[in-house]
C-alpha cells in the first residue's frame, strides 16, 4: 500500500473513533491533558505560546488556553489561508474569535504575530511510538514547524490515538513531547 493511501486510511479510522468517544470519557481525558499542558508551561517558564483553536471532535483546550490568558502568557493562534500556510494571530480573549476556512475559528482584528514561540500544542489524528504525528493531510503544521525549528513541539492525544507507526514521508517532523492520558 502507498504511502498516501495508508495515510488516508489511518485518518479516516482515527477520526471516526474520536468522533465517537464517550462524552464523559472525552470530558475526563480533556481535563487532565489541559492540566498537563499547565505543568509544561509552568515547568518550561513559557513566555509565548502557540495553540490551536478545537473544532469538532478535538481535544477541547480552552481551559488551558484561559489560563494562559489569565496568567498573561502570550497565546498565538493560526488563521488557516491559502494551503499550506497557517498566519500566527495574537489571541487577546477567546470572545473575540472568528470564523475560517475548513470550519476553523481564529482570532479576529488580530495583528500577525511573527516573534518567537516558546511552546507550540499541536492537534493531529494519530501519533507513534517515534512522536510522528499524522494530522489531517493539508501539511498545515509541517510547513509551520520547519519555520520554527526552535519551539518546543507538544502533541496531545487520546489513548486510541497512538500507533505502532505512523506513515512518515521525509518532510515530516517528530513531535518533543506526547501528551496522553488514559
Amino acid at each position: 500500500m502507498d504511502i498516501v493511501k495508508a495515510k488516508s486510511l489511518l485518518r479516516k479510522e482515527m477520526q471516526t473513533q474520536r468522533d465517537h468517544l464517550n462524552h464523559n470519557e472525552k470530558s475526563s481525558y480533556d481535563q487532565k491533558i489541559c492540566e498537563a499542558l499547565i505543568k509544561l508551561v509552568e515547568n518550561r517558564e513559557c513566555k509565548v505560546v502557540h495553540v490551536y483553536i478545537p473544532m469538532g471532535s478535538e481535544i477541547n483546550i480552552i481551559p488551558f488556553i484561559q489560563y494562559l490568558l489569565n496568567n498573561n502568557i502570550k497565546v498565538i493562534a493560526p488563521k488557516t489561508l491559502a494551503k499550506p500556510i497557517l498566519e500566527n494571530r495574537v489571541l487577546s480573549s477567546l470572545n473575540d474569535l472568528e470564523k475560517g476556512v475548513f470550519g476553523t475559528v481564529h482570532p479576529k482584528n488580530s495583528t500577525p504575530y511573527t516573534g518567537s514561540i516558546d511552546l507550540v500544542v499541536i492537534p493531529g489524528l494519530a501519533i507513534d511510538k517515534n512522536a510522528y504525528r499524522l494530522g489531517y493531510g493539508g501539511g498545515y503544521y509541517d510547513t509551520f514547524l520547519a519555520k520554527y525549528p526552535n519551539a518546543f513541539k507538544v502533541g496531545i492525544y487520546y489513548p486510541f490515538q497512538c500507533v505502532e507507526q505512523v506513515p512518515t514521508e521525509p518532510h515530516d517532523i517528530p513531535l518533543d513531547v506526547v501528551v496522553i492520558h488514559d
